[in-house]
């Protein structure tokens, strides 16, 4: 098994166990990994590495159900990533804790310590694309990231309830490290209020800004897809991802608590076609132009989990 615990620490990236270099805990865990993708893996907001309760590594990246909360999913176990020569999954954990403006202060430190990461995986297994997952604030620090890596390095990236704006993700895009880069930006009608949230209180970098949830028009390689779209479901189950339909009126972790999600996630990092995401583009390109106005499902029913 190649899963590899690191946190951000003063912009840079550097492993959870004590007495081990970062080069030598990428070179251990690149010998397991196989031929499987490279996949860092970003949490977002409450968290932050060594906090009882509120620690990722404990919560989300641990290799089987690391935690017992009703938030609380192995990622690494859903992608795959946990057999020997399946890959290498990393948890990557930065101080997502305090207020908001906080958080969004240590994202940019996050995102610098990211970039590094990027590089030193460029060093240790050259010409391997590293692909990135993120939720919510982690869109943050993942877009960041790709700012600030080593050109062509970033293969899929998958953003599930982004919080962030058009603008930095359109600025990242734009970045070297992104060339050739396919991101799938996983959204839902449920995640509405936390989106309405974060643009009220974080500062849009641009005049009439939007946050992502929202879409991002225009981008090549962007593919934006709304788990609570009736359609969108519809066309997915047509390629073999049968994701459930929504329950909750209100939920921002639907991107990785909805059952089925994550085997679309897992057949995109996985892909060794290559040819995953265009395939998902143009069925769901083919389901919008097909679709009747107003076509979708019935509002969700309940709460979210608390």
């Amino acid at each position: 098994m190649a899963l590899l615990h690191l946190l951000a620490s003063d912009g840079r990236p550097a492993p959870v166990a004590d007495g081990i270099t970062l080069d030598a805990a990428l070179d251990g865990a690149l010998a397991a990994a196989g031929d499987g993708p490279l996949v860092v893996m970003v949490h977002g907001y409450r968290y932050a590495p060594g906090v009882a309760g509120a620690d990722p590594h404990a919560a989300l990246f641990g290799a089987r159900r690391p935690g017992t909360g009703p938030r609380q999913r192995s990622w690494p176990h859903h992608l795959r990533l946990t057999a020997p020569g399946a890959g290498l999954a990393i948890g990557f954990g930065w101080p997502a804790r305090g207020t908001l403006w906080r958080a969004l202060r240590a994202a940019e430190g996050a995102g610098a310590a990211l970039g590094a990461l990027i590089a030193a995986l460029d060093a240790a297994a050259p010409g391997r694309p590293v692909h990135l997952i993120a939720h919510s604030l982690g869109a943050r620090v993942a877009l960041a990231g790709i700012a600030a890596a080593p050109a062509g390095r970033v293969g899929r990236v998958i953003v599930l309830s982004p919080a962030e704006f058009r603008s930095r993700a359109r600025a990242a895009l734009a970045a070297p490290a992104a060339r050739g880069a396919e991101v799938l930006a996983v959204t839902a009608r449920a995640n509405a209020p936390f989106d309405a949230a974060f643009a009220a209180l974080a500062r849009a970098p641009a005049p009439r800004d939007a946050v992502l949830g929202r879409g991002l028009p225009g981008v090549a390689r962007w593919l934006d897809i709304d788990l609570d779209d009736g359609p969108t479901l519809a066309a997915l189950a047509t390629l073999g991802h049968r994701i459930a339909p929504p329950r909750a009126r209100v939920c921002h972790w639907s991107g990785y608590l909805r059952p089925g999600a994550f085997g679309l996630y897992r057949h995109l990092l996985h892909d060794a076609s290559g040819d995953g995401f265009a395939r998902l583009s143009n069925a769901l390109r083919r389901t919008a132009a097909d679709a009747p106005q107003g076509a979708g499902l019935p509002p969700p029913v309940g709460l979210a989990p608390a």
